[in-house]
């Protein structure tokens, strides 16, 4: 795969971010099948690598958020990018509705408590970012569903603004204690959407897939764009920027989640670390022990 220009897809609050001029479709990155699994093999080798170099200095940890319109192929980018990393070093939480429970704390309760350790890679299947997304389609979910005060859900524009604020400050928070957090939009076409839906229901090993719900919520499909939007506008920094990856064609959507992800693992102070000459010269001594417990 030629060298990818990953900066292309980052929004990081320089620059604003219009979902309109954002391609859901680029130049194939692979020349065929064959020659597709080669690159994702080698992809999945460095992050593997990486994470293991994280996990030997244990000083920091990377949180990984995916987000998306139904269909635009989160699971299987996770599933494909992250095919051969350690599973000790990998943590996936997946973000449905708010249980009862969930419901009984505030919006970020249930994100920090899934929040990886030092040395892996926490990847977040939807996120706290619903909390602004589906919320601002849906503001009656606010003022029916998440038992917040009167008083929170009086200005909902203003409830907003706050909760772009936490979340940045939350982000910030993690980034200086060593958790820097880079985050996925997969952008999907309208069209493309809809024919996945369609192949979902027509294959019934896919109909789990499927939610009546999902036809739907295309009705609001101009008002999730213009959330999305305002959302990475409002939310993009230098320290925890935005991606937004063309989603139309799902191989080269994971080879470029799966480059930029190598980018952000080597941005870390994490290289191999210094031999012990001390400690390797002490470890010969086991040598014999351990062949002697073979008599």
């Amino acid at each position: 795969m030629k060298d990818l220009d990953t900066d292309r897809f980052r929004y990081d609050g320089d620059k604003p971010f219009k979902i309109k001029k954002a391609p859901t479709k680029v130049d194939d990155l692979y020349e065929d099948d064959v020659h597709y699994q080669a690159l994702l093999r080698q992809q999945a080798e460095e992050i593997d690598k990486w994470q293991e170099r994280m996990y030997i200095h244990n000083h920091y940890g990377l949180i990984v958020v995916f987000q998306a319109l139904d269909a635009a192929g989160k699971d299987g980018t996770i599933q494909h990018v992250f095919t051969g990393t350690n599973p000790v070093g990998v943590h996936i939480s997946s973000f449905k509705r708010p249980t009862d429970q969930e419901l009984d704390h505030d919006f970020l309760w249930r994100s920090w408590r899934d929040l990886p350790e030092r040395g892996t890679i926490g990847i977040f299947n939807r996120s706290y970012y619903e909390e602004v997304l589906v919320t601002k389609v849906h503001p009656e979910i606010l003022t029916q569903s998440q038992r917040l005060p009167e008083k929170a859900t009086a200005d909902i524009d203003k409830l907003f603004k706050q909760r772009f604020e936490a979340i940045r400050d939350m982000e910030k928070y993690l980034y200086r204690n060593g958790f820097p957090t880079v985050k996925f939009y997969l952008h999907i076409s309208k069209k493309e959407q809809a024919d996945r839906l369609i192949a979902r229901i027509q294959d019934p090993e896919k109909n789990w897939k499927f939610e009546e719900g999902d036809v739907k919520e295309r009705d609001f499909w101009d008002d999730y764009q213009d959330a999305y939007e305002t959302c990475i506008n409002e939310t993009a920094t230098d320290n925890s920027p935005w991606y937004v990856i063309p989603a139309d064609d799902k191989k080269n959507m994971r080879l470029i989640v799966g480059s930029i992800l190598i980018d952000e693992l080597k941005k870390l102070p994490i290289a191999d670390p210094a031999p012990d000459e001390a400690r390797f010269k002490e470890l010969q001594k086991l040598i014999p022990v351990i062949q002697k417990q073979n008599n």
